[in-house]
């Protein structure tokens, strides 16, 4: 991985990460809050508040990465950290439980996830993608594992109207950080037309999109029912739970990191990939089963967030990689939805089922859905094997007409002309590459590589 690519994959993960603090850093301590505010002692609207957020997402999320594919990522990564920042200024602001929600749904509507990621997949090479996603994946994690460690610290020190105000200020810090140190994408790249129709009927991409859905709508659902168990099993006060969360999401990076580079070595990542998934089916097995011990409880969780962290890095980085290259903001927005959508449902439909079921009942939805999931990830075609072919293109080749001849060969994913040097670097699936083809087009090229 060059100095470039690090540099881009950590700044980006920073950026991505804030979007989650809207969630995490509020998490702890927002019921408290809200009942504070006029119209707070209603339940049902504070939930509607700390909702609104994760719905705001989904909602933006597709329309949001589909305009960075046609107008920059850049441009709408700095207009959605905008609206970010503007939705938490209102929130310190808001007066009452009415214009909290306005205030969240603000926020909420700063959806940068698709276009940062697909960011991501324009800056890093196709083998190293995981790695920069396992990246941004573990950023996740430790924003979730601190959060529980900060939030009422900071709740106890400033407030929610300053825990408000510091997310909007790191919102707006991030813009020079993307402007000046994530670097530009290389001259834009000549691709297929490739409807949004196609994005949403590709069954490759609909596995992972219900994947997404299934990790975190089991991630909310479980996490009713766990700090629940830490309290009555182990004994752990609630202020004291993050004392348990940090070293076991540190101490699941050890795992995740060994299995993602084994996985980009041997060209193994759907192999990680379904075992992340039994993995997951795993954890919830162990809640189901053997809840009332606090060994198992424990040895759960690592489970679950090894399973987590492995997913949180594989799944955006194969949907790039299937994902038509002209349309990779909109996959990824469509992606991103799901997630949202998972997260945002995963509480709700875990209170019901555990109203009428117990928690016992949680855990074998979990369970059940999940392994739903890996019988249809299993028929998964791998991913496609990419490689960059770099060609001399000859004195009589017309470059205009190259462009599109380009375009339509069997397995070009991109492809890039840069006319004063008359060179050609093309992007291919080499399984459905045509060497010869190009070679033809391409006149007298010196070589490829």
């Amino acid at each position: 991985m060059t100095r470039t690519e690090l540099r881009a994959g950590v700044a980006l993960a920073f950026i991505i990460s804030l979007r989650m603090l809207g969630l995490f850093l509020v998490l702890p301590v927002f019921a408290v809050f809200a009942r504070t505010l006029p119209g707070g002692d209603n339940i049902f609207w504070v939930g509607l508040a700390f909702g609104m957020f994760g719905l705001s997402q989904g909602v933006m999320q597709i329309p949001l990465g589909a305009a960075s594919d046609r107008f920059g990522r850049k441009r709408i990564i700095v207009i959605g950290l905008l609206l970010y920042a503007a939705g938490s200024v209102m929130a310190a602001w808001a007066p009452d439980i009415d214009w909290m929600i306005a205030a969240r749904i603000l926020q909420g509507s700063g959806a940068i996830s698709a276009a940062a990621t697909a960011l991501v997949a324009d800056l890093v090479r196709d083998q190293h993608r995981t790695k920069v996603m396992a990246v941004i994946g573990s950023s996740i994690g430790l924003v979730f594992a601190g959060s529980l460690v900060l939030s009422p610290a900071l709740y106890g020190w400033i407030g929610m109207e300053g825990i408000f105000l510091l997310i909007g200020g790191l919102a707006l810090a991030a813009i020079p950080l993307l402007l000046f140190v994530v670097p530009d994408p290389d001259h834009a790249p000549i691709v297929q037309p490739s409807p949004f129709a196609r994005v949403l009927g590709d069954r490759q991409l609909m596995r992972l999109n219900f994947g997404m859905f299934v990790v975190h709508m089991v991630q909310m659902a479980m996490f009713l029912m766990v700090p629940l168990a830490l309290v009555k099993v182990m004994g752990l006060p609630v202020a004291d739970h993050w004392k348990l969360y940090f070293p076991v999401v540190m101490a699941s990076f050890v795992l995740m990191v060994p299995a993602i580079i084994w996985a980009e070595r041997n060209a193994r990542v759907k192999t990680v990939f379904l075992a992340s998934i039994l993995t997951l089916i795993a954890s919830q097995l162990m809640f189901l089963l053997h809840l009332d011990l606090a060994w198992v409880l424990v040895g759960g969780l690592f489970v679950f967030f090894v399973a987590f962290n492995l997913l949180e890095a594989t799944l955006p980085s194969l949907v790039s990689r299937i994902a038509p290259p002209d349309a990779k903001g909109a996959a990824l927005g469509v992606f991103n939805t799901a997630q949202s959508f998972g997260a945002a449902t995963g509480s709700a439909v875990g209170g019901a089922i555990a109203l009428r079921f117990g928690d016992q009942g949680v855990y074998l939805f979990c369970t059940l859905l999940a392994f739903v999931w890996w019988l249809w990830a299993r028929s998964m075609q791998p991913p496609p094997v990419v490689a960059l072919r770099e060609y001399v293109i000859g004195d009589h080749v017309d470059l205009d007409a190259l462009s599109v001849q380009l375009s339509r060969l069997p397995g070009v994913r991109e492809a890039r002309i840069e006319a004063e040097r008359r060179m050609a670097f093309v992007k291919v699936n080499l399984e459905l590459w045509d060497e010869d083809g190009a070679r033809r087009l391409l006149g007298h090229p010196a070589g490829a590589t």
